[in-house]
């Protein structure tokens, strides 16, 4: 859509799209009270500002419904749609790597007690198990941020392939 047709939408319908992109319902709130933008790049600056200030419990909060790395996002809903898209280029794996993921996604449940969540969009499987296996080496208030700034990512990835 475009921008023009984003900031006329009622609310309603604005946070829909915006909590499709993370649904984090303050972050949702302050972007659709920040209409009209005009531009996508203050929309986008906006929304990365706003989501610099996620807490914790916030994000926790996101990554309830968050399907698994390495698992086909199910729904029809906006962000499930987006999901598929963004894990379709490391979807495209070997029986080893797709266990490999399996085991590091219960590794990482196990350690952090979330889901394991990175930026899938433009990364192959062996890529993301890299990932992975690299943040399994974090402590708490490490990963911690990183899970928040791979969020961050992924709004403002979709975002961007929502509003031109």
């Amino acid at each position: 859509m475009e921008i023009t047709e984003f900031d006329a939408l009622d609310d309603g319908a604005a946070r829909a799209v915006v909590a499709a992109w993370a649904p984090v319902p303050r972050w949702v709130g302050a972007v659709v009270a920040g209409r009209p933008y005009g531009a996508v790049s203050a929309l986008a600056e906006a929304a990365d500002a706003a989501a610099r200030t996620w807490t914790d419990d916030e994000v926790a909060a996101a990554l309830a419904d968050h399907p698994r790395i390495g698992e086909r996002p199910t729904g029809t809903d906006a962000a499930a749609r987006a999901a598929r898209t963004e894990q379709a280029a490391s979807a495209d794996r070997d029986d080893a790597t797709t266990a490999a993921l399996r085991t590091g996604n219960a590794a990482y449940e196990e350690r952090f007690g979330r889901v394991f969540l990175v930026r899938a969009a433009g990364r192959t499987a062996p890529e993301v198990l890299a990932e992975l296996d690299r943040r399994l080496g974090n402590d708490d208030v490490t990963e911690r941020a990183e899970v928040a700034d791979a969020l961050r990512d992924i709004a403002m990835l979709r975002l961007g392939r929502t509003v031109a």
